[in-house]
């Protein structure tokens, strides 16, 4: 180095982006774009939504864009080549997994929705990379494995579900996911509630997908909106905490919190109890995850403690809310009953999503499911994906039935 030359620059990390067009998808653009010098996208994904991720190839320019459905892969191809861009366009789940992997990124956004993002959120952990875990399902379905994966890669694990990244800033220093934190008795995940959080149980038959999508306090898409309302986000964030932090079931509880103001708690045995507080914006937990252990702005609002005033809490109630419970006693049957569990509940909510089946009916199909699968050990991917089959075609069954009941 000369004398005139300046301190040297770190060249901006690549990111991949899986599920791009989604909520969280396109809240990482925005945090990524807010910040240029330090991150660059090298590859973006959606499913189906074609108008979607080609604007987002306009804007963003990726080397690589992936569409999970191989008839859109084609159609978004023609579209880029109209539009005279060169990204590189990749299909199905091996081009999801390619993308995962790439030499040249550094952090991947695992934000697909369901059990579809598990391979590619493997491959991640495979190549070490850092992994911002917003698929939840991929620790639901897999947590050994992936854990496993995390740990043999050196990869970086980085929670960006709002709780999980709230309860990741409060634990002690020098702490990683998979290993059970010093010092902690207990973790205190926060839940809204959702829309019906006050609605007459009678009535919770009755309501409809566009009730159960609005939401109060986030904005999400209508399979995460519908988990939320019947509380299976949260179940499902519970088995997601166990394998963050290596703790218990038992040691993770559920606290209702309408305002969505403090995301969650920590618990330490000296009687300390740790928060972390901020507006409901997905953002916040995005740019702590891209950038730690730096903080980076992330153009979130600051939050204003005067003018949110009272903070409120209370238990919930398991009659209202029986996904929830039936989440806990997956993780007690453990083997491949979690992923069964996330298996039946897609099923489901995408019935009750095509008015098929009530809001109610979700849980009755889910807790009918898990009665008729018996778990096995989840000790390999093979025998995982098999039981997720078999519970989306037992649920389907069960659903089918109860339908055709109905209508006789």
């Amino acid at each position: 180095m000369t004398m005139n030359d300046g301190p040297a620059t770190a060249s901006p990390k690549g990111v991949t982006v899986l599920g791009a067009t989604g909520s969280i998808g396109i809240s990482t653009l925005d945090v990524i774009n807010r910040h240029p010098d330090k991150y660059r996208i090298v590859a973006l994904t959606a499913y189906r939504d074609v108008a979607g991720l080609l604007d987002l190839c306009r804007t963003c320019k990726p080397e690589f864009a992936v569409m999970a459905d191989a008839d859109c892969a084609g159609q978004l191809e023609r579209e880029l080549r109209s539009a005279g861009l060169q990204t590189t366009v990749l299909a199905g789940a091996e081009g999801l997994i390619t993308v995962a992997g790439l030499e040249q990124i550094d952090i991947v956004m695992a934000a697909i929705v369901g059990a579809a993002g598990l391979p590619p959120a493997l491959e991640a952990a495979r190549q070490g990379k850092r992994i911002l875990l917003a698929n939840k399902e991929a620790l639901v379905m897999s947590g050994a494995l992936f854990m496993d994966e995390v740990r043999n890669n050196q990869a970086e694990l980085l929670p960006v579900d709002s709780e999980h990244n709230a309860v990741f800033q409060c634990m002690p220093a020098g702490f990683s996911a998979g290993r059970t934190p010093a010092g902690v008795r207990r973790i205190m995940l926060t839940a809204s509630g959702g829309p019906f959080r006050n609605l007459p149980l009678a009535k919770l038959e009755s309501v409809t997908p566009e009730q159960a999508c609005a939401h109060p306090n986030w904005d999400m898409g209508r399979k995460i909106s519908v988990d939320s309302a019947t509380m299976m986000n949260k179940g499902l964030e519970v088995l997601e905490a166990c394998w963050l932090f290596g703790m218990d079931a038992e040691q993770i509880n559920v606290v209702l919190h309408p305002q969505s103001i403090v995301h969650s708690m920590v618990d330490y045995v000296d009687g300390s109890m740790l928060a972390q507080l901020g507006n409901p914006d997905m953002r916040t937990p995005i740019a702590h995850a891209l950038a730690w252990p730096e903080r980076i702005p992330s153009g979130v609002r600051p939050l204003d403690i005067m003018e949110a005033g009272r903070l409120d809490f209370e238990a919930p109630d398991m009659d209202r809310f029986p996904a929830l419970r039936l989440a806990y006693e997956a993780w007690e049957q453990g083997g491949t009953a979690p992923a069964i569990l996330n298996a039946a509940n897609e099923v489901a909510v995408q019935a009750f999503l095509d008015r098929q089946i009530s809001f109610t009916a979700i849980s009755r199909v889910i807790e009918a499911t898990l009665s008729q699968c018996t778990p096995r050990e989840a000790n390999s991917l093979a025998n995982i994906l098999e039981d997720d089959q078999l519970a989306r075609d037992t649920a389907a069954r069960i659903f089918s039935s109860d339908v055709r009941r109905a209508t006789q």
